[in-house]
Order: structure tokens, then sequence, then C-alpha cells
């Protein structure tokens, strides 16, 4: 079959593409920027990769007549209350309005459990795309998820922040709220299972994990599978606003994403019963056998996608990553240097584990502390870390960078600054000639701009010259 998978480099989909491969179905990738596609996609002869936004029906020609199944995953959960449902809602129309005009037979959505009357915004947005989608042209199959638990997932991550950083916490109220957390695993084995299947068509199923769990007692468990003694108080007094700063200061989740989890987590998630694990084959694992599995691959360094490398938790990019790969030149600050490399190959390696764990090679505690006051004035700090300690694809998140462009073949690294500033930063990487040569522009934004770049002048000198010193020291 020829199958159609909108979101292709989000968390679910980059997961999906390799199981629809083992099944030798012809993949279709339909993303907003061919530069953040997986660089393996263009060595599949199985996938096709397309330029799509589905913002803009203009950009959806490209979308080929002949799909026979197309996978629904758009979600922008991230953007602000005020907009997110009617950017979900507008994505669903043009979806449905270009899809009709193809051959498809099923179009297969990933929504949540709605089963509550109160629902969240973020709920009340995903049924009403649930709705949106509905046609008499093709079948659809919905399966509606609660929490998701797996390597890189956003409720995973910042579990693991929470459990992992806090001895004893004192904790809002919603810890209460009762949920059913499903693995990742699980829901890649309902989606790829359930192409083709007529039976399936014009339905909608809950599905989720064998066990009813507050999120107190998934903050336990999860301790629990880590070998960790925590203690948990909940207080009624703490207020929605506080418990988005709450998470936001403790974990490594944008402040926006926080404000919607919270009030998503304060909504019951509880699955009706259906037939589908015995129509489809699937069992369900329990809750700590799913953490489990998720830190297996994180010890082998083997995620596949995780949320921090979505837009969602970008502090400033807003459109797609070409816009900022031509690095501007006029009324710009730069601080060039080079240096004659000793051993290019590994002078390469050093580059791509920069970041996270690895660290910036010199004056870390200088980094550490601008990721602090990043954190503090609203930004995300140095928290996302980055997702492999050694690969690194346009689009991924590096601490408060974007990766912009990455080619080991080109070898050139270039990051945008996502953090607070009053401006726009760059800072690349080339090798040419046998020379590291090494980049920080700033583009200041008006006088506050300029009087920043100045403030911080006298520690770039220091800090960018002992970093490309220690980059070509091999």
């Amino acid at each position: 079959m020829k199958i159609l998978v909108t979101g292709a480099t989000g968390y679910i989909g980059k997961r999906l593409i390799p199981l629809l491969i083992n099944d030798n179905h012809k993949v279709v990738c339909a993303v907003r920027d061919k530069l953040r596609a997986d660089k393996n996609y263009t060595e599949e002869e199985l996938i096709e990769v397309i330029e799509a936004d589905f913002l803009k029906p203009e950009t959806l020609h490209s979308i080929p007549k002949d799909i026979d199944v197309a996978f629904y995953l758009i979600h922008s959960m991230s953007n602000s209350s005020k907009d997110f449902q009617s950017l979900e809602e507008k994505c669903a129309i043009n979806f449905k309005n270009q899809i009709e005009k193809t051959n498809v037979k099923q179009v297969i959505y990933l929504s949540g459990i709605t089963n509550e009357d109160n629902l969240s915004k973020h709920l009340k947005s995903r049924k009403n795309v649930e709705d949106l989608l509905e046609s008499n042209k093709y079948g659809l199959t919905i399966f509606k998820a609660g929490i998701i638990v797996g390597s890189g997932s956003s409720s995973f991550e910042i579990i693991r922040d929470l459990v992992e950083k806090l001895p004893f916490m004192i904790a809002p109220k919603w810890l209460n709220t009762k949920t059913q957390p499903l693995a990742v695993r699980d829901v890649l084995t309902f989606l790829h299972r359930s192409v083709g299947q007529k039976d399936l068509y014009n339905k909608s199923f809950d599905v989720f994990g064998p066990e009813v769990l507050t999120y107190k007692q998934m903050l336990l468990q999860f301790a629990e599978v880590r070998g960790l003694k925590r203690y948990i108080l909940t207080v009624p007094v703490m207020t929605p606003k506080l418990s988005s700063y709450w998470l936001y200061f403790v974990t490594s989740t944008s402040y926006k994403l926080a404000t919607n989890l919270v009030e998503s987590m304060g909504v019951q998630i509880i699955g009706k019963p259906s037939n589908i694990n015995q129509l489809l084959d699937v069992k369900p694992k329990p809750y700590k056998e799913a953490v489990a599995l998720a830190f297996e691959k994180i010890e082998q360094n083997s995620i596949v996608s995780s949320w921090k490398d979505s837009m969602i938790s970008s502090g400033r990019l807003k459109s797609n990553l070409h816009k900022y790969i031509n690095v501007p030149t006029f009324g710009c600050f730069k601080d060039y240097k080079e240096k004659l490399i000793n051993n290019e190959e590994k002078t390469l390696d050093k580059i791509w584990s920069i970041g996270g764990k690895t660290g910036w090679y010199y004056g870390n505690y200088l980094w550490k502390i601008r990721g602090y006051i990043d954190k503090f004035f609203g930004g995300i700090g140095l928290r996302r870390g980055r997702t492999s300690p050694t690969n690194l694809d346009a689009g991924d998140a590096l601490d408060f960078w974007r990766v912009i462009f990455a080619s080991k073949e080109q070898k050139k690294l270039l990051l945008y600054a996502e953090m607070r500033l009053p401006g726009e930063a760059w800072l690349e990487f080339k090798i040419e000639d046998g020379l590291l040569k090494q980049t920080a522009t700033f583009r200041p934004r008006g006088l506050w701009g300029r009087l920043y770049w100045y403030s911080v002048l006298p520690f770039h000198g220091f800090i960018f010259k002992g970093m490309i010193k220690k980059l070509v020291d091999v």
C-alpha cells in the first residue's frame, strides 16, 4: 500500500515510519520543512518526502493522488491557549479537503481519551478534530490514547525530571487524578496493525494500559523502577498557574506546554472498554514494564524521537528552518575565530557531541549560569539537553539552541539560539582548508540588543577562544 504520514518528524511519526517500511508499504512523509526530514529517508527506496504545510492549502498539491491510507498525526498543543484550537481546526479542514481529492480509503487519527464532560481545551480540540475528519469519501479510524509512556515523550521526561531531581515533593492536588498510561510501543502497534483493516473503518477506540493509576502513583512507581525513594505531599492550595510554574522551573518543559499539561492533568482519563485489543492482538504492557523498556532505549542511546526535538519545545522559531539557514551579515556583530586542526575526524566527532551531558568544552559553569538566567526570564534554559549524545540532525534541540544545519560530509554545523535575547543569534562550526572556523553571529534588536552584546563581549572573548582550542586539541 501507499501510505501518507503527516507529522512525519514528530514523536509518533518518526517511530511509526520504520514499522510501515518493515511491512513493505510505500510511505509518503509530509513535512513542513525538508531540512527536518530524517536523512536516512533519502536513502530508502520505499520513502518519498514531500513538503506540505496544512495551515497553507496552496502547499498541499504535492500530496500524491494514489495513496491508500493516511495517518493524521498533527497536533498543536504547545501553542498558546488562544490559538491552538483554531490552528488544529484549520489543519484538519485543509487536510480533509485535500485528502478527499485522492484515492485514499482509510484515514487513521491518533487522538486523546475524551470521556469526561468537563474537558480541557486541549482535549476539546482533539474531539473537534475527530468530528471534522469524518467523511463519506473514506473510512475514519480513531485511536484515543491517554498518557503515553516512552523514552522521549513529554509526559515521560517530565516525570523523569521530577523523580530524579526531587527526593521530596510538595505537589498540586491534580496528582490524585486517575489515568491509564499506555506504552508507546503499544500505541505504535495499534496504529500500524490497523492499516487496511476494513472492520475498523468509521470506528473509534479508546486504547489504554491495564492499570488505573493516579499521577502520584505513576511518580512513585517510576521511582521504584529507578531504585529511588521518593516522598510526595499533595496540597489543595496550588493554583493551575502555580502548578504550571512548578513544572516549568523543575522540568525541561516550556511554560506554554506546562500550562496546557496542567489543564489536561486535572481531567480524569479513563478509557471505555472495547474489543480492539483482541481485533489487533495487542496486550498492553503494565506501567512499570513500560518505564523499564524506555530506560533500555535510553541506556542504549537509541531514542528514535523526543518531544524536545519537536518545535513544541521551541522558544523562538515560528517558521521553517530555511528562514534561518542563511546567517545575516548586515547590522550584525560577529565573534570569529579559526584554528589549525590536528585531527579532522576527531574534531568533527567533538563538534557533533557538543552540549547536553558533554557540555561546551570550556567555561561550562558560565554556560550553566546563562541557562539559569534564561530560565528565570521565561526561556527554555539548558534543561532540554540533546536526544542523542553523538548524532545531530536539522531540527534537533541542543540545550537552548536549535540545529539548523548538520552535515558531517560538508563539515558544517549551524545552530540558532532559542534563549531569551534582545535579538537573534547563530553559532557556526565549519572545517575548511584544514582550519576549524567558529563564528558567533548576533543581530541586535534596538538599543537593548547592542547593550546586551557589549555586556557579554568580555565573556565571549575567553569562552569562544577556550572552546575552539578544546575542539582542535585531540
